[in-house]
């Protein structure tokens, strides 16, 4: 019997005040497809980080096909056959698909003296051809979908000569298609006997994708089990310690006024295309209105608007009865708004700034925290624990920088942050994506619980079991239209699948709810 492709034994990694990785063992057969599953700040990255090489560890031995390696630099690990795909994909958008893959390792001509681009050009085509990618050795990054992007990075780490290829959360991003479309690369890559470790928090895809999964919890693993015998629930409790609820308990709630509303909403994207076109909603307090589709049909630039990061080219925004189609977004904030962004990173968290920085963005001018023009950052740094503690934030350290958080807790405090804020009306892009079971649930009930004070709350989500369960009435976007408003509960996946897909299947059912008085 061949030795596992790796075999990490006790592995023990150790930071300032952070136990990360406490004497972990993981075996990966080879030709197999293993996950590593767990809670938001389990030790998951930090374990596949040993063993690419950027950490060393604190203790334990790293086994690759039999043999015992110390891998000083991600680049002994490549030397050993093990290729890392990151969570944010590490490639030069303005260059080509070829001038990725090949960075660093190109090709020569002429003694040296330059690239050889056809040989390289080849290279990659056959590459691809290889492993059954579609992929134009041609075209510009920039020009790919994420899911296409990913496949580069994968090509990459091939192209490196990878046995082993980890992925760290690769599904984070990708539209339910993609995902799908990635499974297959992964029966591929299988098939041609590479290797392959993923990173994950959902129970659904590690069930559907592994042989095997590896749960770890407050940086021990709590056990390997077989994915084709083990059920969500089991997979739930091993993850977090204590039964997950998956129902969503949604009490009815009296309806107020109209809380957030658009008005023959135009919004144009970066080339002057009409990306939303002509939207009508109404949002009552009190409700969860959710909007459904394939990305990329109107729901950022929709989301853009009402937050006022972008300014509509035609229509009204309202929060409440005030009109704040041109309000800037400090405005909107002091107004009563609260924003959970798609994307974490870019609009949530200024990524060098500590939790307590962070936990003010939106509210450096409250007298919460400021008087006098000054900053009180003893109630900054009090907020920021208070954030840390309810919503289960790792490392509970109000000093740690953002950019030394998982994308989990990067994203619970985000939520944390802007739930803070007793808000009016929320708009809620994602609002779960990157966050582990536990948090979702945790996430939902307190979604759930503005709802019940009477807030008015948008969510957005590409997620088609948390829209259909926290939404009240469901708004399906497709091509930049709403074209229709139903109702979560009677309507099947399948049904919302043809609206999501621009077809309209006979006798949808409608939402009834009355709105302001109206029924919508």
């Amino acid at each position: 019997m061949s030795a596992p492709a790796v075999d990490l034994r006790q592995i023990t990694k150790q930071f300032p005040g952070v136990l990360a990785n406490d004497e972990v063992d993981l075996t990966v057969e080879r030709g197999s497809v293993h996950a590593l599953l767990g809670e938001n700040g389990a030790g998951k990255t930090t374990l596949m980080n040993v063993l690419y090489g950027l950490y060393r560890p604190t203790g334990g031995t790293v086994v690759i096909d039999g043999e015992p390696r110390t891998f000083d630099s991600p680049r002994d690990a490549i030397d050993a056959g093990i290729g890392m795909i990151h969570q944010h994909f590490m490639l030069v958008e303005p260059m080509t698909v070829t001038q990725n893959i090949v960075l660093g390792n190109e090709p020569q001509k002429w003694g040296g003296l330059a690239v050889d681009r056809e040989r390289a050009r080849e290279a990659v085509a056959e590459l691809a051809d290889r492993y059954g990618f579609d992929v134009d050795p041609t075209a510009t990054v920039e020009d790919l979908s994420v899911g296409e992007q990913q496949r580069i990075e994968i090509l990459k780490a091939l192209y490196r000569g990878a046995d082993v290829l980890i992925l760290d959360e690769p599904t984070a991003v990708l539209t339910p298609q993609e995902v799908e479309e990635l499974f297959g690369v992964f029966d591929e890559l299988t098939e041609a006997g590479k290797t392959i470790i993923f990173i994950s928090h959902k129970l659904s895809e590690v069930t559907t994708a592994a042989d095997a999964v590896t749960v770890l919890r407050d940086g021990k693993d709590v056990g390997t089990v077989d994915a084709d015998s083990v059920t969500d629930t089991e997979l739930a409790e091993l993850m977090v310690g204590r039964e997950v609820l998956f129902d969503t308990d949604k009490p009815p709630v009296e309806l107020g006024d109209i809380g957030l509303a658009t008005r023959d909403l135009v919004v144009e994207d970066d080339r002057g295309v009409r990306a939303v076109d002509g939207v009508d909603l109404q949002v009552a307090e009190g409700e969860v209105f959710g909007i459904a589709g394939v990305d990329g049909n109107g729901q950022s630039e929709l989301v853009d608007a009402l937050t006022g990061m972008a300014t509509p080219a035609a229509g009204q925004v309202f929060l409440g009865n005030e009109d704040v189609t041109h309000a800037p977004r400090r405005q909107r904030i002091d107004d009563g708004m609260a924003y959970v962004p798609e994307d974490r990173q870019a609009r949530g968290l200024v990524m060098s700034y500590d939790l307590t920085e962070n936990g003010l963005l939106g509210s450096q001018r409250d007298p919460q925290f400021a008087s006098s023009g000054r900053i009180r950052w003893d109630d900054a740094e009090t907020h920021a624990d208070d954030i840390i503690e309810e919503y289960d934030v790792r490392p509970a350290d109000a000093d740690a920088a953002a950019h030394s958080l998982s994308g989990g807790n990067q994203q619970k405090f985000i939520v944390g942050r802007e739930f803070a804020r007793d808000p009016d009306a929320v708009v809620a892009s994602h609002p779960t994506r990157g966050v582990d079971v536990g948090s979702v649930e945790f996430i939902h009930d307190q979604l759930l619980g503005l709802r019940e004070e009477g807030t008015a709350v948008l969510l957005v989500s590409s997620k088609l079991d948390e829209v259909r369960g926290l939404s009240d009435r469901l708004g399906v976007m497709h091509d930049g239209e709403l074209v229709d408003v139903v109702d979560p509960e009677e309507i099947t996946e399948e049904e919302l699948g043809l609206l999501m897909a621009g077809e309209r299947p006979p006798d949808v059912p409608k939402a009834t709810r009355r709105v302001g008085g109206e029924a919508q």
